[in-house]
């Protein structure tokens, strides 16, 4: 396949669940990781207690383990401790 005189290469469907999955866990952490720290600074915020809620239990999901091989519980404590 050709596309401006460069190489495209094709992607396997495999390849596109892996970085779909991966950009979803991502985001995920992207957004614990903001919600931890506006809840350090505003422990009673509402938004950041909900978004936080949202995510561990994401975490802990069955979708979650279908995604990776991370262990959900271990994520959050890293992120806890890190932030």
């Amino acid at each position: 396949m050709y596309k401006n005189d460069m190489q495209v290469q094709p992607t396997t469907n495999e390849d596109g669940i892996s970085n779909l999955a991966n950009a979803i866990i991502l985001q995920a952490v992207k957004d614990y990781r903001s919600a931890l720290k506006a809840l350090k600074k505003y422990p009673y915020s509402v938004e950041g207690n909900k978004v936080k809620s949202n995510v561990e239990r994401f975490f802990r999901s069955k979708w979650y383990s279908e995604l990776t091989t991370i262990d959900g519980n271990m994520l959050i404590k890293e992120l806890r401790d890190e932030v």
